[in-house]
């Protein structure tokens, strides 16, 4: 469903891979967001707190929740790329 509310971390919330960073809610439900690595948060995206409907309009550019500076890098190999990801929701 549509997104109408984003629960922003804060700014320096220390978070492991896989932790629970953020919550979003749609008009169906609320969904927790996991950060995909270890890592501080060092930025959130405050135009969510007015619009959090770019997230369903604009995912990819403006519709971003928060940004991480990742502590270990190797753990982006674990990561899908956008490809990966594709593949992946067409078996879901």
């Amino acid at each position: 469903g549509d997104i109408v509310f984003v629960d922003l971390p804060e700014i320096g919330k220390v978070v492991s891979a896989g932790d629970d960073a953020s919550v979003i809610e749609s008009v169906k439900a609320a969904s927790d967001i996991y950060s995909p690595v270890d890592g501080e948060i060092v930025e959130i995206n405050n135009n969510l707190n007015d619009n959090a409907a770019l997230i369903n309009e604009k995912a990819e550019s403006e519709g971003w929740i928060f940004k991480v500076k990742i502590i270990d890098n190797k753990q982006l190999e674990n990561l899908m790329n956008s490809s990966d990801y594709e593949e992946f929701l067409k078996q879901e």
